[in-house]
């Protein structure tokens, strides 16, 4: 399987759903660096079910145990290797499902492919529980970066169609620790309240929604990147579709671009405190692939939980008929909210990654 993406910092996520444990193997961690666990664990907890009622209520820990990789608080050059145990599994929820697949999930390529020998109890490989360790090497990954002066933060950018206000032109560090310690990761008090109230009201319709993560990198210096097949751009957007229920990622203005004029989406230079900078910044800080020196701005689409309530029509596998199913067991009303710190780890695992690899493997 290619649940694998990195150059230098190779990261491989194995495990799945319902399984004893997942986890995740980092190879190309520099040697001697500090990690703090306290921090990570913070990290960790913004991702983790379980936490109100607009999230499962499957309760999981997601404390990670390291196996390897890690002596006396430091990176010791090994192969970093955590594992998280999982809990609170009902995979009886899951019977029907070997026979039939579910609208908008993994069961039937999973069962195309691998002949029906795939566990596919809470998603197995395919769930979003398997962004938890995920989280574990982007987490570590933020750090890092963070003490070479990068800085990754993300926010709702939208719920069920509801906006939040965009990053400003410059985020900021503390800006991005801010929405980090909100409860609902959004810029505008009132535009979350709004989204929360759609979530509450598709769950209780037995529905869900979708939603949209806005991420921004500060602090990166121009010049990374390479034109065409290994830009910026490209190697982001490979990693960031590997986040189950990504649809759809963008850069800078994305899409709208195409309904602008040249003199509308073009960004202006200027000199600023002796460095060439951008007035505006329609591009998200890439061009040509490779970074301008002003803060990276991305959105990735997530789409509605497929797992929803309601009667669906599927067909049953062993009858090759059919049928209808409704899904049972406990289920998120929108993933978008807790996919926020999983869009920010992607981001930071690949850029570190391009940094070190840029670096010949230090910094």
């Amino acid at each position: 399987m290619s649940s694998d993406f990195g150059r230098i910092l190779h990261i491989s996520v194995f495990g799945q759903s319902h399984g004893r444990a997942i986890g995740v193997v980092i190879d190309g961690l520099p040697a001697g660096e500090e990690i703090d666990l306290e921090e990570l664990q913070r990290f960790l907890d913004r991702r983790r079910p379980g936490t109100g009622p607009l999230s499962t209520a499957r309760k999981e820990t997601d404390i990670p145990e390291f196996l390897s990789g890690l002596e006396d608080g430091k990176t010791c050059g090994a192969p970093l290797c955590a594992v998280i145990q999982n809990a609170g599994q009902r995979s009886k929820d899951y019977g029907e499902l070997a026979d039939k697949p579910r609208p908008g999930h993994a069961d039937f390529t999973a069962w195309a492919k691998w002949g029906g020998h795939a566990d596919m109890r809470g998603g197995g490989h395919f769930s979003g529980r398997l962004t938890a360790p995920l989280c574990v090497a982007g987490g570590i990954a933020k750090q890092l970066l963070a003490r070479r002066g990068v800085f990754v933060g993300a926010h709702l950018a939208a719920v069920a169609g509801i906006p939040d206000r965009p990053f400003p032109l410059y985020p900021t560090a503390e800006l991005f620790s801010e929405i980090a310690a909100k409860p609902f990761p959004v810029l505008d008090e009132e535009a979350g309240e709004r989204m929360r109230s759609a979530i509450l009201a598709a769950k209780n319709d037995l529905d869900s929604v979708g939603g949209v993560i806005e991420c921004a990198a500060a602090g990166l210096p121009p010049g990374l990147g390479d034109p065409m097949f290994e830009g910026v751009e490209n190697r982001l957007a490979a990693a960031l579709f590997g986040i189950p229920a990504v649809k759809g990622v963008e850069f800078g203005e994305g899409f709208r671009a195409a309904e602008l004029r040249g003199s509308e989406n073009n960004d202006p230079f200027a000199m600023k405190d002796g460095e060439v900078r951008a007035e505006t910044n329609h591009a998200g800080g890439i061009l040509g692939g490779i970074t301008t020196g002003m803060p990276l701005v991305l959105r990735a689409a997530v789409k509605p939980t497929p797992s929803i309530g309601r009667a669906q029509r599927t067909v049953s596998l062993s009858c090759m008929e059919n049928t209808d199913l409704t899904i049972h067991g406990r289920h998120d009303p929108c993933v978008a909210h807790r996919a926020v710190p999983v869009v920010e780890a992607v981001t930071a695992a690949v850029l570190l990654d391009m940094l070190l690899e840029g670096n010949h493997g230090t910094f």
